[in-house]
């Protein structure tokens, strides 16, 4: 391949409902009902797989969002939505290569419930799912659940790798072979290969077993976005594949580098780790066609919706600062936290105004952006994959489906002409399609 890299560039395809831009529901092409339309999630699912993309992503959230509610109402599409596993499911029936991922709180769901979902809808799917492990920051979910605030932020991480830990033990309550279907013995299974977990931990106590079968791929491959320092060593220890937001090619390979090395700190192979940042491509057949579709989004975004934008995505209190200042030196909720230290450097060391910041960030929810023409953006996706600032990308379309033209039309063929990406699928797995090893059963086969 013309990259220098051995085995392909990665994609996966982050679906939102009517895209990530912050005034994608103002554009015409948009459809109002997107976000209820199973049809829509399964058409775009569909154009994914013609396009052999590693997978599709579904983030989620356990409560309504809250806010001032005249922003809420003019921004989010986000308020009401279908519940990811359910929608993967009716998805799987649709498709038969493209991966299947969801998130799924480790705040405030419980081991036993998670394991047997993505278990089943790794079966329904043939092999095809991955679970996003995340921990709660969003106040409104421990509210439906009891709690009258979050748990500490390292509390949060601490109880997600015993509620990792814990899901892979069901999922191995089977062995592989369990479930031997012998009518002539009358033996359903093997009672042998039957395995109670009898987890007693700092936060769960867990009997066991799952019961369902072991899934196709022994494990669905895990996700992580880990940015914090808690975060990294969670995403070293325990993901596949993992979600960044790097803005630079400096900061990717800074945490490319540091989050492979962590893996060896946990006895894992670097390459046993899928590392894909968030990125939005604006793409043309020239530098004009690009600029000119990315100029009639930024047209679209509300000022007051983009300076509450920046609240919202930066923790900060901005109320009564004019956007075309530079963003004041103020305290923030979130000031520990990856993304606020990435887009706060992006702001400094670029001398942006708060207009500027917002615009730039309002396709992607803080992750890159790159507006060019194709032939630009592909090279500068194949310089962040030659120089090891990351295995692949997860796409996360402005406007859909509008975008989604655009990836399969022009961004697709432009890095298959590169050499970076395969031109079909060679697996029938998720695992398979991101180079990954099927774990052993616990009888080691």
């Amino acid at each position: 391949m013309k990259h220098g890299r051995a085995g392909p560039m990665h994609l996966g395809l982050f679906l939102k409902a009517t895209g990530h831009h912050i005034a994608a529901w103002h554009h015409p092409g948009v459809a109002l009902d997107a976000v209820t339309n199973a049809r829509h999630f399964i058409e775009l699912a569909q154009a994914a797989e013609r396009a052999a993309l590693d997978f599709v992503f579904f983030a989620d959230s356990l409560g309504v969002r809250e806010g001032q509610a005249d922003y809420i109402c003019k921004f989010s599409q986000f308020i009401a939505y279908l519940e990811p596993l359910t929608l993967l499911s009716a998805m799987a029936t649709h498709t038969d290569r493209i991966g299947l991922v969801s998130t799924a709180s480790t705040s405030y769901q419980q081991p036993y419930h998670v394991a047997r979902l993505f278990a089943s809808l790794d079966h329904i799917s043939g092999g095809r799912a991955g679970w996003n492990v995340v921990t709660s920051v969003n106040d409104a979910e421990g509210l439906n659940f009891g709690r009258t605030g979050h748990f500490g932020h390292d509390e949060r991480y601490a109880r997600a790798e015993e509620f990792v830990d814990i899901v892979k033990g069901l999922l191995d309550s089977w062995d592989d072979d369990a479930f031997i279907h012998d009518r002539a013995s009358g033996r359903f299974f093997n009672p042998a290969a039957l395995h109670t977990l009898d987890h007693h931990g700092k936060y769960y106590d867990v009997r066991g077993p799952l019961n369902m079968a072991r899934p196709p791929q022994g494990y669905p491959v895990i996700f992580q976005a880990g940015t914090s320092g808690p975060g990294r060593d969670l995403a070293a220890r325990t993901a596949e594949g993992i979600f960044t937001g790097a803005l630079t090619l400096e900061n990717a390979r800074a945490y490319y580098a540091d989050v492979k090395g962590r893996a060896a700190e946990h006895g894992r192979s670097p390459e046993e780790l899928v590392i894909l940042p968030g990125v939005t491509v604006v793409v043309g057949r020239t530098e004009a066609e690009a600029t000119e579709k990315d100029r009639y989004l930024q047209s679209l975004i509300r000022e007051d919706v983009g300076m509450r934008y920046l609240e919202e995505l930066l923790g900060m209190d901005l109320a009564g600062c004019s956007p075309d200042e530079p963003l004041p030196d103020r305290s923030s909720s979130r000031a520990e936290l990856g993304m606020f230290k990435t887009v706060t450097a992006l702001a400094r060391d670029e001398r942006l105004t708060m207009r500027q910041l917002y615009r730039r960030l309002a396709g992607s929810y803080g992750k890159l952006t790159l507006v060019g023409s194709v032939e630009r953006v592909v090279e500068t996706m194949s310089q962040w994959y030659r120089e090891k600032g990351c295995d692949g990308f997860i796409l996360q379309p402005s406007v859909l489906p509008h975008d989604m033209d655009d990836i399969q039309n022009l961004l697709v063929p432009a890095l298959r002409a590169a050499g970076l990406i395969r031109n079909k699928y060679e697996g029938a797995t998720l695992r398979q399609h991101l180079g990954l090893a099927r774990p052993h059963d616990r009888s080691g086969s």
